[in-house]
């Protein structure tokens, strides 16, 4: 829970002055938000697509809570991410190229096939606006920790396998749309784009949410 509030102390001030801006008012103060708001609302699952940098592009699956406001507009949304994926020949190449001079004269062709994969949890803010329709559109931003792990026969309980293995932070910019065709259902589309130290990668998804309650109270229907 600690680094969940030190996670959110640094996402709300970017948040509250972009909704400032975007509402044409001034921004909200940090008086206005209680972590006390926070409480279990739904919960999503989603398909998504993504385009990384190292690695083929990929399908990759997420389970998403809603935690409600924790505020006029901004929603809290945990979540945890899997995607794996082969990696690239032209990465393949840089790997042969750093192991020279550790002594390792090998060639992409003899490391291949090397898989990489990644379990990320994420803590997304999103700043909702209501509209007169059934449609929620949101913008927002995340902080997550991701689980990097790779895998191949050729490099496996060797030291190269230690190289691609990490357990690294994660920042995410996220823009998204959702539509209620139920008081206790929604289905959701996002874009977002995640950079890591190792890896970035753009992405899309589609995913749907149960409903715990069908409004979020004053933090939706300001």
């Amino acid at each position: 829970m600690g680094s969940a509030r030190i996670a959110m102390r640094s996402l709300l001030p970017a948040l509250l002055a972009f909704a400032g801006l975007a509402r044409g008012v001034p921004a909200q103060t940090l008086a206005d938000y209680d972590y006390e708001n926070l409480s279990f609302r739904g919960i999503g699952f989603d398909w998504g697509w993504l385009w990384p940098s190292k690695v083929e592009p990929t399908s990759a699956y997420s389970l998403r809570l809603d935690l409600g406001y924790l505020g006029p507009g901004v929603r809290i949304a945990p979540s945890i991410t899997y995607w794996s994926s082969r990696m690239r020949e032209r990465e393949l190449k840089r790997l042969a190229e750093r192991l020279r001079p550790l002594g390792a004269t090998v060639t992409a062709d003899q490391l291949a096939p090397i898989d990489w994969s990644d379990l990320a949890l994420q803590l997304d803010a999103h700043y909702v606006w209501t509209t007169p329709v059934r449609l929620l559109p949101y913008v927002g931003g995340g902080l997550g920790v991701h689980t990097l792990n790779g895998q191949g026969k050729a490099i496996q309980d060797t030291f190269v396998e230690d190289l691609l293995d990490a357990i690294t932070a994660g920042v995410v910019v996220l823009a998204g749309l959702e539509y209620a065709p139920l008081d206790r259902f929604r289905l959701y589309g996002e874009a977002r784009y995640t950079l890591l130290a190792d890896v970035h990668y753009g992405g899309v998804r589609i995913g749907g949410a149960i409903m715990l309650l069908p409004r979020a109270g004053a933090g939706e229907a300001r």
